[in-house]
Formats: structure tokens, sequence, C-alpha cells
């Protein structure tokens, strides 16, 4: 499953005090798991990610996902651009994707929404996305892969926890 595409899109002005303080409270391990859903049967679906500060107002994170037969992998970086005062995240993954994103910001909430068509190993088209959500210390990445040809859709939502 070649899953998370990021050229993300919207545009707020930051509603936090400290945006550099809102990331550094991310940084640690963290844990997830859900269900790959959408195929013959519910997959299990186990993350983990580890954040890191980086240089400036950046934060690094690197993440692996497991499903029954395959491994997904993302890295990339967070960060707090002062000039545009946004939020803005890159991303790569071992499934062939690199993308930006601008986060937007809603209440307490940054959202990261992700989309991108890509080509699968037989050269079909499949639109693949997934949505970051950073709210109140907490973690929720959604998982879509939508195959054009067939018209079939497998999601998963990861709530991570520290």
């Amino acid at each position: 499953m070649a899953v998370a595409a990021m050229t993300l899109s919207g545009l707020a002005t930051p509603a936090f005090a400290d945006p550099v303080s809102v990331l550094n409270s991310y940084v640690g391990d963290w844990k997830g798991s859900g269900s790959l859903v959408g195929g013959q049967k519910p997959e299990p679906f186990r993350c983990r990610l580890g954040i890191s500060k980086g240089n400036l107002n950046k934060i690094n994170y690197a993440g692996r996902c497991t499903l029954i037969d395959m491994n997904l992998s993302v890295s990339g970086t967070i960060a707090y651009d002062d000039k545009a005062q946004r939020y803005q995240a890159a991303m790569s993954s071992n499934a062939g994707f690199t993308g930006v994103a601008v986060g937007q910001i809603k209440g307490d909430t940054i959202n990261f929404d992700l989309r991108e068509k890509q080509k699968d190993r037989g050269g079909n088209d499949v639109r693949i996305g997934s949505r970051i959500l950073l709210q109140n210390n907490a973690i929720t990445v959604d998982f879509e892969v939508e195959f054009n040809n067939s018209g079939q859709v497998l999601t998963a939502s990861v709530p991570f926890a520290r």
C-alpha cells in the first residue's frame, strides 16, 4: 500500500501564543494502532513515531507502520515559518512519495491534509491521502488510498499516544 502523499493546502494565522513551543510539545516517542479497512477483511495497522527537536523552529519525525505483509516508513520535518506565519510540513516515504504541506489551524488543532496521485506497480492511477491532526498534545493520522481502476478505497485511522 503506497500510503500518504503530501501536497497540503490551507493557510491560517496561528491561534497559538508560541508556535515553536507547540511543536516542541510533540517531541517524544509515540505508538498507535488501527485497522486497514476496505479490503476483503480488516487488517491490523500498527505504527510508531519518533519526534525530535530540530534546528530553529522545526521538529523532525520518523515513523514506521506495519501491515500483515508490508512496512511503510515516513520521515520529515514540521516547522513554523515566522515570515509566512504558518506551519509547514515536509514528508518522504518508502512508498515513493514526497511532498510539502501547509497546516490549517482551527482552534487548538493543526490539520495537515495530504493528497497526491500516483501510479501503482501495475501502472494504474492511485489517489493517496493522509491527514495529520495535532491537537491537545495528541496525534491522529488518517490514511486513504483509492485505486482508480477498481474504485476500491482502503482507509485507516491511527490515534497515537506516548
